[in-house]
């Protein structure tokens, strides 16, 4: 790099993106339990939906999403003319710091949330502030402490990633009632719903105008490898994000797949269950191996070893045996082991390679 040609403050301060593993050196048909994708897929509507779309790619998409964004608005009763959708809820992420943050100002997270957080903050020049966490739990006084009144927006995953913790809807509620008055509570609801009953934080986005929330068709939809997410929120931050927001940003295909699976909201339900029966046994199953995690609402345990040397020979252990999880050093959780909740037969094999590995040693 020349000293005349420099990218903008920040930037060279990001660490890239590492996604989770999906392949072993030497080993087939390795079992991936390391990006919280669902074991079963799409559902056949978004299947059927995806081949009919093949008749249309010579044709430019819609520009506004106007299909997508009424069925959102009809299964999650609200307005859609209120929803924004982008690729993945990454896109959604970045459209805020490019509309809110900037040099000088300040992105609030906390301390194992989720790694794009900061990275979209640098990305515009903005100072990302991490706050601790309490056992891995969102603390909310320890995010009024870290703002201040340069502070734009506030991250909280809840469920978060990778810790699986969430909090009550009192404590976002204090939290967003508390914020410095140009701050932006950003609710991220990529998991939320793996969460009975949970609304993701819609009851506070209708009730305020300083709270927004993102979620994903990358989770529970299994639609990770078409990359499609959607915001909600107060009109005019829906509108400020539309200006900067590219018109052909999803394809028809997304669009269209994406809408057959909103609708089938049976198979969400039914996904929903199974990951809770198997997020139970698993979690269960490592507590009396001796491997301890928190009371996760996700799809996936965060998994405690007695050292960072313990977790990464499990993990090495693991992989021989065709099992791919994800370290989460770069969480500041180096003796953690985050295991998707996959299908019944993979969460057994899980236990018992690391009954296995224990056993060993």
């Amino acid at each position: 790099m020349t000293n005349a040609i420099r990218p903008q403050p920040g930037i060279l301060d990001i660490a890239l993106y590492e996604g989770g593993k999906s392949n072993v050196a030497g080993v087939a048909n390795a079992v991936k339990l390391s990006s919280n994708e669902n074991p079963f897929g799409p559902s056949d509507r978004a299947k059927e939906a995806y081949q009919r779309a093949i008749h249309s790619l010579h044709r430019y998409p819609s520009t506004d999403h106007g299909g997508l964004r009424r069925a959102i608005a009809e299964v999650h009763k609200l307005d859609a003319d209120r929803v924004i959708c982008g690729v993945g809820s990454d896109e959604i992420i970045t459209f805020l710091c490019q509309a809110y943050a900037g040099p000088g100002e300040e992105v609030v997270h906390t301390e194992h949330g989720f790694l794009m957080y900061r990275i979209s903050a640098l990305a515009v020049g903005a100072r990302p502030i991490e706050v601790k966490e309490r056992e891995r739990t969102t603390d909310v006084d320890a995010i009024l402490a870290g703002c201040s009144p340069m502070t734009r927006l506030v991250f909280l995953a809840n469920p978060n990633n990778p810790t699986g913790t969430m909090i009550p809807a009192p404590e976002i509620a204090r939290l967003a009632d508390s914020l410095p008055q140009r701050a932006i509570l950003v609710l991220d609801g990529a998991y939320a719903e793996y969460v009975d009953g949970y609304d993701g934080g819609l009851a506070l986005v209708e009730s305020r105008e300083n709270v927004f929330m993102t979620r994903t068709f990358s989770k529970i939809y299994g639609l990770g490898g078409l990359r499609i997410g959607w915001g909600y929120g107060p009109k005019h931050i829906i509108d400020v994000l539309n200006r900067i927001r590219g018109p052909f940003n999803l394809s028809t295909t997304q669009q269209e797949v994406a809408e057959a699976a909103v609708r089938d909201q049976d198979f969400v339900n039914k996904c929903r269950s199974e990951n809770a029966r198997m997020r139970a046994w698993l979690a269960g199953a490592l507590a009396e191996l001796g491997v301890p995690s928190d009371t996760s609402m996700a799809n996936f345990v965060l998994a405690r070893f007695s050292s960072t040397e313990e977790a990464e020979a499990c993990d090495a252990f693991l992989q021989s045996q065709g099992l791919i999880v994800r370290r989460v050093a770069g969480y500041k959780l180096p003796h953690c082991l985050r295991i998707t909740v996959g299908d019944e037969s993979s969460c057994r094999r899980v236990a018992h390679a690391v009954g296995q590995f224990k056993g060993v040693r």
